[in-house]
This record gives C-alpha cells, structure tokens and sequence, in this order.
C-alpha cells in the first residue's frame, strides 16, 4: 500500500489512465495478483467508468488487459511461492504461531481444494493477492492452477470491465453498500473457515500428517 501511495502522489486513477491508458490497468492488476496490497481492482471499476463517460478507452481492451494482468500477476506470485514461499514461512511462521503441522493442512487443504480456492479467491480481495502465492507454496499442479486461474480471471475481468462500463452509474451508486455488505460476507467466512479450522485442527493435523509423513520439504514436487 506504501508503494501504491507513491504512485498516487500527485495523480489520480483518471490520471494514470489518460497518461498510460490500458498499460495502467494491466499493470495493477498484475500488481495486485503477484502478491502485493494495490487496488487493482479500483483500477478496473475506474477504467471501465472512465471509458464509458470519455470513450478515450474500449471496454474490450479494458477487459483483455485486466485479464492478461490477472493472469500473468498470478502467475508470477505462483512462481515466487513455488520457490521461495515454503523458505519463507517456514522462516517467519513461527512468529504468527503458523508451524509446520499448520504448513501440512495447508497443502492438504490445497491438495484437495485448490481449484475452488484459486477459482473464487479472485472475487475475495485478500484472497486476490495471496492466493497464487499459497498455490505455489504448497506445489499445487500447474496445469490445474492454471486452469482455474485463467477462468477466475477472465470471469472476474469481465463483470467488472462490461458491468461496470454499461452500468457504470448505477453500480458506482451501489458500489458502497455494495462494499460493505461483501466485506461483511467476506470477513464472516473467514471467520466461519477459522473456527472450523479450530475445531477440526487436531483431526487436520493428524490427517495432513499421515499424508506427508516427516518434512513437509520432502513432499513438496520440484
């Protein structure tokens, strides 16, 4: 966020994009994919109403490249996770009580929902951002990961590009209740997924362990 308030210093959205045009929405989104807090998503809602009201930009390239951005950023926070993600939490986990055991339900959890996790996470802002990393981190396969981002990308790039460039206005209006009340079904799931984990943990544990006997190191594909 630091960097995204550096970039904003001086400029707005209508800014970048009059100056920088579909480079700029490519480029947060991308951004915000690879693992980094950045509006990328404001960038498309503000691209798509900024193209319906100046008609500088076109919506189908608002859309490809919110895509292409979506997909290449993921793919590159999937790399980074992929070789130096287990490095890192296995690193600084321990200071958030996040051990190998709780490494282990994680790829468990990914092993076996990974699809739906990446697929979906692209609609969920935190998800957005960590999910290719976590994918990568715990070595979930390539061509599925692909898959499942390619097609959350594209679906999400185009609600919001078309949504928000045909019914601009009106979406804007209902863009903050809009907000809150996904930011509330948001941080209700979360919750939700946390107490089952909590309840569920020792059996998950006890689980992922029987699975991937000794160092997780070992049961990760390279």
């Amino acid at each position: 966020m630091v960097l995204a308030l550096a970039i904003f210093s001086g400029h707005t959205l209508d800014q970048l994009l009059h100056s920088y045009g579909y480079a700029a929405v490519a480029a947060f989104v991308a951004i915000e994919s690879l693992g980094v807090p950045f509006p990328g998503e404001s960038m498309v809602i503000a691209a798509a109403l900024y193209a319906g009201l100046s008609h500088h930009l076109a919506v189908l390239g608002i859309f490809l490249c919110a895509a292409a951005g979506a997909i290449v950023g993921d793919n590159i926070g999937f790399a980074i996770g992929w070789f130096a993600g287990f490095a890192l939490l296995a690193r600084f986990g321990p200071r958030v009580r996040l051990n190998e055991a709780k490494l282990k339900v994680g790829k468990l959890i990914f092993d076996r929902y990974g699809g739906r996790v990446v697929f979906f996470g692209r609609f969920v802002s935190i998800l957005r951002t960590y999910a290719a990393f976590l994918a990568g981190t715990t070595r979930m396969t390539y061509a599925r990961f692909l898959l499942f981002n390619a097609a959350g990308g594209i679906l999400w790039s185009a609600l919001y590009a078309f949504g928000f460039y045909y019914a601009g206005a009106a979406l804007q209006k209902a863009r903050g209740p809009f907000d809150i009340v996904a930011g509330v079904i948001a941080a209700v799931a979360v919750v939700v997924f946390i107490l089952w984990l909590r309840v569920h943990e020792r059996r998950l544990e006890a689980e992922a362990e029987e699975i991937y006997p000794g160092a997780l190191a070992g049961h990760l594909r390279r």
